[in-house]
């Protein structure tokens, strides 16, 4: 048994150089600042107190790196999964009860143990169900909510959770007149540090810089005491190791939610991760590993209280850029984050809900896919409809159904093309043996009315065989009654069913009774072997299948000159292969 396969950590940590050191050192410090106000912020997104947040931020990550292939993911707490974690559980229970922090850990075990298995079956091609369109729409309409669920935290007003974009809107609407000025001060001012603060400094976390500026500005002038929220008390220490609670009905109830996390998680992490390998060339990225890496962090977490974690774009980016070379940096992250624990919690007393707020609007603001749209538009209005549909379901119904429904919408725009695939009708380009679509090229290329030349850029299958026929049928009543040959071009057939032999037989046997023959051209290896088989190339004749379309017109042309010996084309072609 290869156990780094199973334990990469035992590849990597034996060849561990001391220079590697000082570059992990620094990305794990800048990782491990950067973790803690979003550990706070986002367990606040999930419905969680910000305990859990931090305890997310250190568990699952140290035990990634032991698990997982990729060098640079930090994994943790995220904004989008943090969302669905409060969206789903909060039907099971109130948000903020003994019970919805129970369900939320449990859920994080759930999501583990299903990610663990996918990887141990590599059933991480499943990922692949989720098209561009779907995650795009799914992530905008994912960020909106996420930034517009912050309002109540940057105004300063009660606005009750929700996760339908126009429910917020309209509260948010009717609170106008509540907002808090000085919040709403301190929520834009915030904003603006992180999104400008870059310009001036690379090296210093900006939602470290608004984090210690928040706490400053409120204790200083007192500001909690005029309506200012702030996060209040932290509890210190490590988290305690509690078994979750394993109820039946719980298990039953939670598992849509948990099967979509599993596979939002490790899209997201994959993604990044894939992004971050080609910028290295020391390791490989091993999918289905990684799924087991993600769940193994997420089931040992769950035993710690953490909730739902995967890795994260924004923290793997300031990872790479601070020159991180193995999971030590990682390893070092939660260090970070397990000292603030047991020390520096208290620091955090007079964090305004605001900051908070800014932190993670200017996060989520990355999620907004603004280009896949615009090109979609240009070639795709079909993608288009599904990124839409997507968008809207999930912003204005729920997360699960809308991308219940944009995977529903996927696999049905496939079963259409797959059924109506592209077919050409060829004709030659003047002075060359090159065949291309005379559609594309038309009245520039040289056409035969006694031979039919068809393309199926599609495998035949028992889903487009008839539309293969019918099609076939039109062009050959196009062409008359001077029809004298089809080629059937199999260059872009990759594989061919029982229906589809079934229907060839068909074909041959109805045009033979109309004296027109039928040849293949270009058969790929595994179609040529099927059709051997199944007695279709018995049928036409070995001495009518060809490597090119060019032989194939030759052939019949130089039959047509035999023409006056007698000789038919089919029966031609055996003297001569003879």
């Amino acid at each position: 048994m290869n156990y780094k396969k199973i334990f990469p950590i035992l590849d990597w940590l034996p060849n561990y150089k001391k220079e590697f050191f000082k570059n992990d050192l620094g990305a794990g410090l800048a990782v491990g600042i950067m973790l803690i106000p979003q550990g706070i912020a986002y367990a606040m997104i999930a419905g969680l107190p910000p305990i859990y947040g931090l305890y997310t931020a250190m568990i699952p990550q140290m035990v990634y790196a032991i698990f997982g292939t990729s060098r640079q993911l930090s994994v943790g707490p995220v904004a989008m999964d943090s969302l669905i974690v409060a969206s789903g559980v909060a039907t099971l229970a109130e948000i903020g009860t003994e019970h919805f922090i129970e369900f939320a850990i449990l859920l994080a075990f759930m999501m583990g143990v299903l990610q663990v298995l996918f990887g141990i079956f590599k059933l991480g091609f499943l990922v692949n169900f989720l098209s561009r369109p779907v995650i795009s729409g799914f992530t905008s309409a994912a960020a909106l909510i996420i930034a517009l669920s912050q309002l109540k935290h940057l105004m300063g007003v009660d606005i009750q959770r929700n996760n339908k974009i126009h429910g917020l809107v309209l509260d948010a609407l009717e609170h106008l007149k509540d907002i808090n000025l000085i919040t709403l001060a301190i929520g834009i001012i915030s904003i603006l540090i992180l999104v400008f603060f870059k310009q001036f400094s690379k090296k210093i976390p900006a939602a470290l810089v608004v984090v210690v500026l928040g706490i400053v500005i409120v204790k200083f002038f007192n500001l909690d005491q005029i309506g200012v929220k702030i996060v209040g008390d932290i509890p210190s220490g490590l988290p305690n190791f509690i078994v979750p609670s394993f109820e039946k009905q719980t298990l039953i109830n939670l598992f849509p939610i948990a099967l979509t996390l599993s596979f939002i998680g490790f899209l997201e992490a994959i993604s990044v991760a894939k992004a971050i390998e080609l910028k290295h060339n020391d390791y490989k990225v091993i999918p289905n590993q990684e799924l087991i890496a993600l769940g193994m962090g997420n089931i040992v977490g769950s035993f710690f209280q953490t909730y739902p974690a995967t890795g994260g774009f924004s923290r793997t980016a300031v990872n790479n850029q601070a020159g991180a070379k193995t999971p030590m940096a990682a390893i070092i992250s939660g260090t970070v984050v397990g000292l603030t624990l047991l020390f520096f919690t208290p620091l955090f007393y007079y964090l305004p809900e605001a900051v908070l707020a800014a932190i993670i609007i200017v996060a989520v603001f990355g999620l907004l896919d603004f280009s896949v749209p615009k090109q979609l538009l240009k070639y795709s209005k079909r993608e288009l409809v599904i990124l839409n549909v997507t968008l809207l379901i999930t912003a204005t119904v729920g997360i699960k159904e809308g991308i219940f429904v944009g995977v529903i919408l996927s696999l049905g725009m496939l079963i259409y093309t797959t059924t109506k695939p592209h077919i050409a009708i060829l004709g030659r380009i003047p002075d060359t043996h090159f065949y291309r679509n005379i559609k594309r090229f038309e009245g520039l290329l040289i056409t035969s009315e006694e031979i039919l030349i068809v393309r199926f850029d599609a495998q035949l299958f028992f889903a487009n065989v008839q539309y293969f026929k019918d099609k076939l049928e039109t062009s050959v009543a196009g062409k008359g009654k001077k029809l004298k040959l089809i080629i059937i071009d199999g260059e872009s057939i990759n594989s061919i069913d029982s229906s589809g032999v079934y229907m060839l037989n068909e074909v041959i046997t109805k045009y033979r009774s109309m004296n027109i023959d039928i040849t293949f051209t270009g058969m790929k290896g595994p179609v040529r072997d099927v059709l051997e088989k199944s007695g279709i190339i018995e049928k036409i004749g070995y001495q009518n299948c060809f490597l090119s379309i060019q032989e194939a017109v030759d052939a019949f042309e130089e039959g047509k000159k035999s023409k006056e010996t007698g000789i038919k084309f089919s029966d031609y072609i055996k003297q001569t292969n003879s």
